[in-house]
């Protein structure tokens, strides 16, 4: 049954062993649909819908609606619409905000106004804002949005590179290359903009820059308790790769920090010139402008977090809990979804699951916290595929369960409270805090963790330290962004479309062993012939590819051609 005309003081049944989930006593959770496709964000009307944004469906709607008519909390209705273009793997958003729903494809922002009664809306769908930019190149081209109390709407636009490199030859950084400086992206990117809310078809040029130095954001909410606009921020990538001599593989592992951003107007949080250390608690220099991990220089004038957490976690969702559900702790607390790394080797991967940071009275109160492990079905995640399942989104309902969902097949959860919040307290959370020390969440141990420990073959060298941050360890990829390696004629077939794509780079809509791909590979013209030569014959010889080798004379006879030209 719908909320709006069942209120009751008990519960649905949750899930045994809460569907994997590991939370705190007096906490359940029951899953609310198994696998309705690559879910992003979501959100929960007051009659108890659900609505989905999806990574990839354009076949069926890139939107999904659950309805759930018997009361057991599971969705028995689920139906998909929303056409319009979604390109790219990384489109996301999904709220409901005065009556209209929300949700965005990679540049543009659409709503419907929600219609009572109906599950999915007869009304038309609205443009509200399109990112008008040629882009070509473009990472970080997420458009979630966040509403304030006052008639705003924010979103971000993201940083087209890693940190300011010369976006004409790599956006993701050369070896050893400096960044611009000024950085010209921060003129119509890597911020957050302000915009009237009811005002429709606007491009960026009908907003206002908010606050500056923001890189890349997925999970951004508006705290309506100290009524302010809060983000976390995916940090920088690649601190070793680009610059082996001041970094450790360790260090690239566990820096720079996701930055949790209290947003203030007019602020610069420091990308691409700093970035922020979270063991050492500072905002340092970036390599690409004299920094060494040490040497604070103009960071020192920069805006702060709030707080700071691993590197890579890949923070997706942020969401100010406002419900009576739960116990009092929790009320106007955030939840954080990290969707988990992909960049960590030769170190575990890390994330994949969800946090919890105390607040009060609009501030801070404490450390974060381990509120729901699990989803990954396993501690230790050598690549990226080894995870079941990776939290993604998150919703409050109506009664104040808070709902995740899950970016491989769809999975969504509801967590409820069925204890006794009179007697919530110190031995709950210290269950949860011995969560910190599981493989998936504490820091990798420098040495005993580093799984390239030994000699390697230098095909495997090179990969590990170039390719395997995306294509994963294993050639596996991770499914709906970064294509795998394994047993496909991409790497079986012409071997000068491979070399080319070494040295040139990839972008576009490709489909590797029946899944479709729209992200960015960058050139790699930077590596020698030979290195080019070495990851390619180790390509060509495993992950169940059986291709013959790529010589360095291969390749330099592909070089000079695409040289002349």
């Amino acid at each position: 049954m719908l909320y709006s005309c069942h209120h009751s003081s008990t519960f649905p049944a949750t899930t045994p062993s809460n569907g994997g989930l590991f939370l705190p006593d007096g906490f359940g959770a029951l899953v609310v649909a198994d696998s309705i496709g690559k879910a992003r964000h979501l959100a929960v009307n007051d009659n108890g819908d659900i609505y989905v944004k999806l990574r990839y469906a354009k076949e069926t709607g890139s939107n999904v609606a659950l309805r759930d008519t018997t009361g057991d909390g599971k969705a028995d209705i689920i139906t998909y619409f929303g056409e319009y273009k979604d390109e790219g793997s990384l489109a996301n958003g999904m709220r409901i905000h005065n009556g209209y729903l929300y949700y965005s494809a990679a540049r543009v922002v659409y709503r419907n106004k929600l219609v009572p009664g109906l599950l999915i809306p007869d009304t038309p769908m609205e443009v509200v804002l399109t990112d008008d930019h040629e882009h070509g190149i473009h990472w970080h081209i997420t458009k979630p949005v966040a509403f304030d109390e006052e008639g705003y709407m924010y979103v971000p636009f993201g940083s087209p590179s890693n940190a300011c490199q010369d976006m004409a030859n790599k956006p993701g950084g050369i070896p050893g290359s400096t960044g611009l400086d000024p950085c010209p992206e921060l003129n119509e990117h890597g911020g957050v903009w302000r915009f009237k809310m009811d005002q429709l078809n606007m491009t960026q040029k009908d907003g206002e820059l908010y606050a500056t130095g923001i890189r890349s954001v997925v999970a951004m909410d508006y705290n309506r308790e100290d009524k302010n606009l809060y983000l976390v921020m995916h940090g920088r990538d690649n601190l070793h790769l680009l610059y082996p001599e001041t970094f450790t593989q360790w260090e690239s592992a566990v820096l720079p920090s996701e930055e949790f951003i209290r947003v203030e107007e007019g602020g610069d949080y420091g990308w691409p010139y700093c970035f922020y250390d979270q063991i050492n608690k500072k905002k340092v220099l970036a390599p690409e402008y004299g920094g060494d991990g040490e040497i604070i220089g103009r960071c020192a004038d920069m805006d702060q977090p709030v707080m700071g957490f691993p590197g890579h976690w890949a923070p997706n969702d942020l969401l100010f809990y406002t419900g009576d559900q739960f116990p009092d702790r929790y009320k106007n607390g955030a939840f954080i979804a990290f969707h988990g790394s992909t960049n960590r080797s030769p170190y575990q991967q890390s994330g994949y699951f969800v946090a919890f940071v105390p607040f009060e009275n609009g501030h801070v109160s404490g450390d974060w916290e381990v509120f729901a492990n699990g989803f990954a079905g396993k501690e230790l995640i050598i690549n990226t595929n080894d995870a079941e399942f990776r939290p993604m989104g998150l919703a409050q309902g109506p009664d104040g369960s808070l709902y995740v969902s899950d970016s491989r097949v769809g999975k969504i959860w509801r967590i409820l409270y069925k204890g006794d919040k009179a007697t919530f307290g110190e031995a709950e959370l210290a269950k949860m805090e011995a969560q910190k020390l599981v493989a998936n969440i504490r820091n990798p141990h420098p040495v005993e963790d580093n799984l390239d420990k030994g000699q390697l073959p230098e095909g495997k060298k090179v990969y590990n330290t170039y390719c395997s941050p995306c294509h994963q360890r294993d050639g596996n990829g991770a499914k709906g962004r970064i294509p795998e390696l394994r047993n496909t004629d991409w790497v079986s077939g012409d071997k000068s479309r491979l070399i080319n794509i070494v040295l040139n780079g990839l972008e576009g809509e490709i489909e590797v062993n029946g899944e479709r791909y729209d992200n960015i590979m960058p050139a790699h013209q930077f590596l020698t012939d030979e290195q080019i030569s070495q990851v390619l014959t180790f390509i060509s010889k495993n992950f169940e590819n059986n291709a013959s080798a790529v010589s360095k004379e291969d390749v330099a006879k592909l070089r000079a051609k695409i040289s002349k030209y």
